[in-house]
């Protein structure tokens, strides 16, 4: 939609519904222009500082995800320093990880979507991807996982990536740094479907569990999507190399009444991630963990490396350990 000027240039309201609209220049123009009053909120809640820069950046990438659920635009100024307060009180009270929609929820709708859910649903995502695609890879996995899945606890993320959770700390941190200055800085650039990109990726994540189902696994893992050389990664194995032991471990699933779920799909243009319920069979409860994510690492349309992470287990009751 176009944007009204008046003699000062567009209202705040303008911009949001613009923004609301997929106006992406809109959008950065909103951030700049609040950025000063957000790091005064974050300065007098944690001083000057790193704490008081990241909680901005944190509040920065909770806006471009969400100002699809702005309900007030003429309020935009007050919703985004409320973000900030929440991320703020939550650096302030925990030392411990908390994802970023926990702590900006009290500043959010009461009806809570799926974080992908979100980006998919207003038109600026496709301007976040190209944003998020500026990243290294190391940088985009660790902001992706962090933001965009259920992988969110900062040990998660350590396991998925295989690096230490001081890595992933000091990664997350640069990274919400690079994909601010990122995200103004492609503004007015040409930006790839995101949405179509990730219909295509969910399709191949459902042909892949239907065709396994059926017992078809060859079809399921074709050389269309994964390369004949895919390397994978299970927890606490040695790499491999072939697409026989992602068949192997899917079809041993399968045989012992594991459903696989889909709950989710992240897709860039050489990050997907596919997210699972994993739903035992009621005669072994604890065969495997409530939940898995499969990291795809795609060139040229095609995995080419694949690690599997676990959710953590529930604790067996006692009855079962004695």
């Amino acid at each position: 939609m176009p944007i009204t000027s008046g003699v000062d240039g567009p209202t705040d309201a303008d911009l949001v519904r613009a923004a609301q609209a997929g106006d992406v220049g809109a959008l950065g123009l909103l951030i700049a222009r609040h950025r000063a009053a957000m790091l005064a909120v974050a300065i007098s809640l944690l001083g000057h500082g790193s704490d008081a820069e990241d909680a901005v950046q944190d509040a920065t990438v909770v806006a471009l995800r969400r100002v699809g659920d702005v309900r007030d635009p003429d309020a935009v100024g007050p919703w985004l320093r409320a973000v900030v307060r929440n991320a703020c009180r939550t650096r302030a009270r925990a030392r411990v990880p908390v994802p970023l929609d926990e702590a900006v929820a009290a500043a959010l709708p009461s009806a809570e979507p799926d974080p992908a859910e979100l980006v998919d649903r207003h038109a600026a995502r496709d301007w976040i991807w190209h944003a998020l695609e500026q990243l290294s890879p190391p940088l985009r996995l660790v902001l992706v996982l962090r933001y965009f899945t259920d992988v969110t606890a900062y040990q998660d993320i350590a396991d998925a990536c295989g690096v230490p959770v001081g890595t992933v700390r000091s990664r997350l941190a640069e990274a919400r740094s690079r994909l601010a200055r990122a995200v103004l800085a492609t503004a007015d650039a040409v930006h790839d479907d995101a949405a179509a990109l990730t219909t295509a990726r969910r399709r191949q994540a459902e042909e892949t569990l239907s065709a396994a189902r059926r017992g078809r696994l060859r079809e399921a893992f074709d050389e269309a999507y994964w390369s004949p050389t895919v390397e994978s990664f299970w927890p606490r194995a040695p790499r491999a190399v072939g697409r026989d032991r992602i068949r192997r471990a899917l079809a041993g699933d399968i045989e012992a009444g594991v459903y696989h779920r889909l709950t989710n799909v992240v897709a860039g243009r050489d990050l997907s991630v596919w997210e699972f319920e994993l739903v035992n069979p009621s005669d072994d409860p604890f065969h495997c963990p409530p939940a898995a994510a499969w990291i795809h690492h795609v060139r040229d349309g095609r995995v080419q490396r694949c690690r599997l992470f676990h959710a953590r287990r529930p604790s067996r009751p006692a009855e079962l350990t004695a």
